[in-house]
């Protein structure tokens, strides 16, 4: 720390007498022309003697990672946007007064440079600088080992150093680009229409979870928040819009860990005249599309697993998932108590008050989800733990409602919805009463949505798909927060 802190100091002295000096530190009237990748693309499978017939000038800009100086010549490393390529800069060609400002050049300063191609002894394509100027002048020396570093909250945390110095972290985020756009390209062509609704929210719905609140003041009012687009985007589908959804963030006050971020994207899309299987075709179609569309195939591998993504996927219920991943007896399943005092042993995320319902779905996270490699539908939740879907006609104690899970992560909850006004409202009532109760993540009544619902809506399905997830299986990482550029972290002790 002191070596950097002292490498700053003597730039700052450089930056000082190259302004005394009356060098420009920030222009910003240089014009780009070609990319790195477009001059590799033109000129890198000609030979030696091929490239000495191109004529042609190629301009482009880029931070300097590399430098090699000598006397009176020198080679550097240029990184742009797609790329590096390789420089080499001699006095004779630049003249006096270029070649002295590049010999006051660092690494992590940013340049300009225009010349002709040719090959090294070595084989490797470079550019015969012609001229240079100085675009950025950096004041802190770059890391020489980023990329090592064992504690990754540094990464996180300088999240632009982190991108500057690996290659294979730019590409994931290049990675999650492309995913979202193969989403919205899926959903696009089936005529679904891209919304946006509102951030803060004077009621949170749509989910279980507890919301971050904060203060209009003009309004004079509290806001929250969303947890969830959900009620907003079926107040669309009752105004007519039958198909729609939603690419954008999500906020929940809880916990941080490898799968959960408090502010984190999600997709959510409403299909009128469809139900949950519908839903489930749906959510087969769209991840293979963009696993085919992303890796060219529906073959992948996450975290040493293979996964296999040829359709169709495998389907249980949520009592069978447990009998057969957790070695539960089906006759304890039926009972509160025995299912409480079993899940207590397993280590379950439980409390004595809880219903049946919550005590099985805390099963399904302990015991089940981490065998949960292969595409997996799990389905028959029961309504105790699914305020906002359609009770199944047959047995009324489930709702028509599933979760999709890969690599051992959940990523999709989908459902029929329940477009039923009245017993929405008695839902939402026994939600106030679990929260006046002492559970914090009930839900809230919302009375605006039941007079949407009065007005009418078609029957449904939804569905919410977490992206995050979706790239870190894509992409092979382990967390979160490898995929989310800015991931929310404790405030940092000391800053140098």
């Amino acid at each position: 720390m002191e070596e950097r802190s002292q490498l700053r100091k003597q730039r700052l002295e450089k930056i000082r007498q190259m302004d005394k000096d009356g060098i420009a530190l920030f222009p910003n009237d240089f014009k780009v022309r070609h990319t790195s990748q477009e001059i590799i693309q033109i000129c890198g499978s000609q030979s030696a003697e091929a490239l000495q017939k191109v004529d042609q000038v190629f301009v482009l800009a880029g931070r300097i990672m590399a430098l090699r100086q000598f006397g009176k010549a020198s080679f550097f490393h240029l990184q742009d946007r797609k790329g590096r390529i390789q420089a080499y800069i001699r006095k004779d060609q630049v003249g006096e007064q270029i070649y002295t400002l590049f010999k006051k050049l660092d690494v992590g300063d940013f340049v300009g440079i225009s010349g002709r191609v040719f090959q090294t002894k070595t084989g490797e394509l470079t550019i015969a600088v012609e001229s240079l100027r100085l675009l950025a002048k950096s004041v802190r020396p770059l890391p020489e080992k980023f990329h090592k570093l064992r504690d990754m909250e540094t990464r996180y945390r300088q999240r632009y150093v982190d991108l500057l110095m690996n290659q294979e972290v730019r590409s994931v985020f290049r990675k999650r680009a492309q995913i979202i756009q193969a989403l919205r390209s899926f959903l696009d062509e089936r005529e679904f229409l891209e919304v946006e609704t509102p951030m803060m929210q004077p009621i949170p719905g749509g989910a279980t979870a507890r919301p971050f609140r904060t203060f209009h003041n003009a309004l004079d009012m509290e806001l929250f928040l969303r947890i969830a687009p959900e009620l907003y985007l079926k107040r669309l589908v009752v105004g007519g819009i039958e198909r729609v959804y939603e690419i954008n963030r999500n906020f929940r006050n809880e916990g941080i860990s490898t799968q959960h971020n408090p502010e984190f994207t999600m997709l959510e899309l409403y299909m009128s005249y469809a139900n949950y299987e519908d839903l489930m075709d749906l959510t087969e179609e769209m991840i293979c599309h963009v696993c085919q569309t992303i890796s060219g195939g529906t073959h992948l591998s996450y975290q040493g697993n293979e996964i296999d993504l040829a359709t169709p996927w495998q389907k249980m219920t949520l009592k069978e998932a447990i009998v057969r991943y957790g070695g539960v007896d089906p006759a304890i399943l039926e009972d509160r108590e025995k299912a409480l005092d079993h899940a207590t042993r397993l280590g379950c995320n439980v409390t004595p008050k809880m219903g049946l319902g919550k005590i099985l779905t805390q099963m399904l996270d302990h015991v089940v989800e981490p065998s949960l490699i292969q595409p997996t539908f799990v389905t028959r939740f029961p309504v105790e733990v699914s305020p906002l879907s359609r009770r199944d006609e047959k047995d009324p104690t489930v709702a028509e409602r599933f979760e999709f899970y890969l690599g051992a992560r959940e990523l999709v909850n989908g459902f029929s919805e329940l477009n039923d006004p009245f017993d929405q409202s008695e839902r939402f009532r026994l939600q106030v009463q679990e929260r006046q109760a002492g559970d914090e993540e009930a839900h809230l009544m919302d009375e605006d949505y039941i007079r949407a619902l009065e007005y009418g809506m078609p029957p449904s399905a939804g569905l919410g798909l977490g992206v995050d997830r979706l790239v870190m299986i894509l992409a092979d990482v382990p967390s979160i927060r490898d995929v989310i550029l800015f991931p929310h972290l404790r405030p940092e002790k000391s800053h140098s």
